[in-house]
């Protein structure tokens, strides 16, 4: 039997040649840590799941990256919530509040980082929800993730970034600052 692993699932094959094509999915692939750790805070502290809203911001319709995060973050334990496409930070802050989310992932690919994580940093402050984690990721120069972050918003995450990054960062981040 032959197995191999992508970057968040894996696949076995029945007999001893890899390249016979005829693969089973077996399971996604979590980081044991990070899903210890989700598992942990949300069995033993609130007995709930850490809520993530994920967002695609503006005209962009590119969103695939925006799913596949959605999915690992789900399948890491976490609760999700994928607001669609073309959201306005207004949308974005409303369901957030409305679902009582620990933080929100933004993927924006449309060079338009400079405004739409500004502006949804001061919805937040303005309806008190200082404590929600704002984080992303797509096309954003290191220059502009610096002074993103400086204005509050979490760790921005460039194309290629293997989920467990994501998952353990934002399970870490929550485990600090949500009295988990």
């Amino acid at each position: 039997m032959a197995k191999f692993c992508t970057s968040f699932a894996c696949y076995s094959s029945g007999g001893n040649n890899p390249f016979n094509g005829d693969f089973e999915h077996i399971g996604f692939f979590v980081p044991l840590p990070a899903y210890q750790l989700v598992t942990k805070m949300s069995e033993n502290q609130f007995n709930r799941p850490i809520r993530v809203l994920v967002a695609k911001v503006g005209l962009d319709g590119h969103d695939r990256g925006a799913r596949i995060i959605a999915t690992s973050l789900r399948d890491a334990g976490m609760e999700v919530i994928y607001t669609g496409l073309r959201q306005t930070p207004e949308m974005v802050v409303n369901a957030a509040l409305q679902e009582d989310v620990d933080a929100i992932g933004v993927s924006i690919l449309s060079g338009a980082h400079m405004t739409v994580f500004p502006k949804i940093m001061n919805l937040l402050r303005e309806k008190q929800m200082d404590d929600v984690l704002v984080t992303g990721g797509g096309i954003i120069p290191d220059g502009d993730a610096k002074q993103l972050q400086e204005q509050g918003v979490g760790e921005l995450f460039p194309p290629g970034t293997p989920t467990a990054k994501i998952v353990d960062y934002i399970t870490n981040w929550v485990h600090q600052h949500r009295n988990f």
